[in-house]
């Protein structure tokens, strides 16, 4: 499931686009297709892909907005918290990110 997002935020997947088939995309990865099918059921579940039967799965409309939205929800529950105790627990100030993330967005 994470792979796919992924490939939606990132724009590599667009709205509309066949997907590889569950047999072709467990494959390439290397793990079980019941892996696959379970994460594609969850994602069509969701509304970020949807069947055409006898055609394959394909990426919906709004499906990077939906994903950006599952994905910054699960990041500030999940991430910011231990971000900020371990900002707090090392000193690091407000200036010192500000300085890194300036950097890190001229790469």
């Amino acid at each position: 499931m994470d792979l796919i997002c992924e490939k939606v935020l990132k724009g590599t997947w667009g709205e509309g686009e066949k997907i590889p088939s569950v047999r072709q995309l467990a494959v390439e990865l290397e793990v079980n297709p019941n892996t696959v099918a379970r994460s594609y059921s969850s994602l069509q579940d969701d509304g970020i892909i949807f069947n055409k039967r006898g055609i394959g799965y394909f990426i919906s409309e709004e499906a990077s907005k939906m994903v950006q939205n599952v994905e910054k929800s699960a990041f500030m529950k999940e991430d910011v918290p231990t971000f900020f105790k371990k900002i707090q627990l090392l000193g690091i100030s407000w200036s010192e990110l500000s300085d890194l993330y300036h950097q890190y967005e001229k790469q």
